[in-house]
C-alpha cells in the first residue's frame, strides 16, 4: 500500500480533472482550464452570438459565471470542498461576441475555513474586463472530488 501523500500541484491537478469531468455548467459554456495550481485557477471562455445581451456585448451573468468558475477552482485546489459564502464584481468594460475572455483567480487569504480570492477577467488583448471578489467556505475533511482523500 502506498502511503506517500501527493504534492499540492499533484492534488490541485486531481481536483482540476475530478471537478472538470462533473461541471456540466463550464463544459456547455465552452470554457477550459488552462492552468491550475493550489489557491490559483486560469480558466478562459469564448464569447458566443448566445451571450450577447440587448446592447450586443456579453452578458454580465455570463462573465461572471466564469470569474465564479476560476475562483471555485483556486478554492478547491487544495480538495477540501469549498462553496462561495458571498462575491462582489465590477465591470469595467465590454465583452464582445468573438472575444476569448481569460479569468485569472488567486487566493489573497486563507485562514481556517475562510478564504478570499480575488478574480481579474481579461479579453485577448489583455484588457481588462472585469474584477472579482470572492469569498469562501470550506468544509473541513470533505473531499472536492468523490473517492479521494483532502490534501494534508
Amino acid at each position: 500500500m502506498d502511503t506517500t501523500l501527493p504534492t499540492p500541484q499533484q492534488t490541485a491537478d486531481l481536483v482540476r480533472e475530478g471537478m472538470f469531468a462533473r461541471d456540466r455548467a463550464a463544459r456547455s459554456l465552452g470554457m477550459r482550464i488552462t492552468a491550475m495550481a493550489p489557491g490559483r485557477a486560469t480558466i478562459t471562455m469564448p464569447v458566443r452570438e448566445d451571450m450577447l445581451n440587448g446592447f450586443d456585448i456579453c452578458h454580465g451573468g455570463y462573465i461572471t459565471t466564469l470569474a465564479d468558475t476560476a475562483f471555485a477552482y483556486a478554492c478547491n485546489s487544495y480538495n477540501e470542498l469549498t462553496v462561495a459564502s458571498g462575491l462582489a464584481v465590477d465591470f469595467v468594460a465590454p465583452g464582445r461576441e468573438g472575444d476569448v475572455l481569460t479569468a485569472v483567480a488567486q487566493e489573497v487569504s486563507l485562514a481556517g475555513r475562510t478564504g478570499v480570492y480575488d478574480v481579474v477577467v481579461t479579453n485577448q488583448r489583455g484588457e481588462r474586463i472585469a474584477l472579482f471578489r470572492g469569498r469562501s467556505y470550506r468544509m473541513k475533511g470533505k473531499p472536492s472530488v468523490p473517492g479521494s482523500r483532502p490534501a494534508a
